[in-house]
């Protein structure tokens, strides 16, 4: 018997007043909120500015939903459209189930669709966002928790999940798979935010390491689950995407870096904005611009003193017309 393990809720909704609130959707909203969050402030480090990857997430984060949705129902189709299921289930994204290799694949869709309207690079914003998206996988990995689902072999380890009877379970402790990704995806953000300040990746490579560091530890995490899945070989089909996507990302950090070294110089470019709004919005670009078009405007004004010289002893009630110029100069 087991005396020491972690309990699962009786209860996978959280009650807010009168609305009911499933505790999986709510880690999942809270994920995308600290990614955005946390994305926003690298965005920012690196030059752009601020709104930018909240207005990119309004098309990514929707591509993203349907996407993992789509991948979980194809992969896992026999849930939903076998004898005796119900595929009006496959709609009930809240009960679980959302694959992040289509999350990711279609939200890089959404994205894209987002930065072409912004005018930036894909990459860029990816780098940028990617240790946001570790951490907002390692919240939402604890929906499984609510659900208790997706857990791993019998165990009696101090820290076994305690699952209780219901469809398709049988009560027990299990390995908390869900907890061992929980603090993987944590250590892959932290590991991307130290490589990407130690060495100043650019140009998607943030990303592609936070690509492949994920996929090293979901490889191992998913063979210790015993949730049903299709088998390619003798692996679990996500075994095996895993292995792929880790050799492309790592072949994409390889070749790049080789191709387009070093980091952005620019992620974001100046909004066609007035010189007064240029200089409040801070962008180099913007203040440059501001600069030289205030020179260009100020040059005539302020050779006119110089071409009043002979008048110089003018009365000295005159004076101000010749003041009138440097001040204008100044406020632009």
């Amino acid at each position: 018997m087991n005396l020491a393990f972690i309990p699962s809720p009786s209860t996978g909704v959280i009650e807010l007043g009168p609305i009911p609130l499933r505790g999986y959707a709510f880690c999942i909203i809270i994920g995308v909120f600290v990614a955005v969050w946390f994305g926003n402030k690298r965005w920012i480090a690196r030059g752009g500015r601020a709104g930018t990857v909240a207005d990119i997430a309004v098309w990514a984060v929707p591509f993203g939903l349907v996407g993992g949705r789509l991948y979980h129902v194809i992969t896992d189709y026999q849930l939903y459209f076998s004898d005796g299921e119900d595929w009006v289930d496959a709609f009930k994204i809240w009960e679980g189930g959302l694959g992040i290799w289509g999350a990711i694949a279609l939200g890089a869709v959404g994205a894209w669709i987002g930065c072409r309207r912004r005018g930036i690079p894909l990459p860029a914003w990816a780098d940028a966002l990617a240790p946001g998206i570790a951490f907002a996988q390692a919240i939402g990995r604890w929906g499984n928790w609510f659900n208790q689902e997706l857990y791993g072999k019998p165990t009696d380890v101090p820290w076994a999940l305690k699952i209780s009877e219901g469809t398709n379970r049988v009560a027990g402790t299990y390995h908390p798979t869900f907890l061992y990704e929980s603090l993987w995806c944590v250590g892959v953000a932290l590991l991307v935010i130290w490589a990407d300040r130690r060495f100043k990746l650019g140009h998607g490579r943030a990303f592609a390491l936070y690509v492949a560091a994920y996929c090293a530890g979901r490889g191992w995490i998913e063979y210790m689950r015993v949730d049903e899945a299709h088998h390619v070989l003798g692996l679990r089909l996500n075994v095996w995407t895993a292995i792929v996507v880790f050799v492309l990302a790592v072949t994409y950090i390889v070749v790049s870096a080789k191709v387009r070294p070093g980091r952005e110089e620019i992620v974001e470019p100046a909004a066609q904005e007035t010189a007064g709004d240029a200089g409040k919005d801070g962008s180099a670009e913007g203040t440059a611009g501001s600069s030289d078009e205030a020179a260009e405007d100020v040059t005539p004004e302020a050779e006119a003193p110089a071409a009043e010289t002979p008048d110089a002893e003018a009365p000295a009630a005159e004076a101000p017309e010749s003041d009138g110029s440097p001040q204008k100069a100044d406020r632009s």
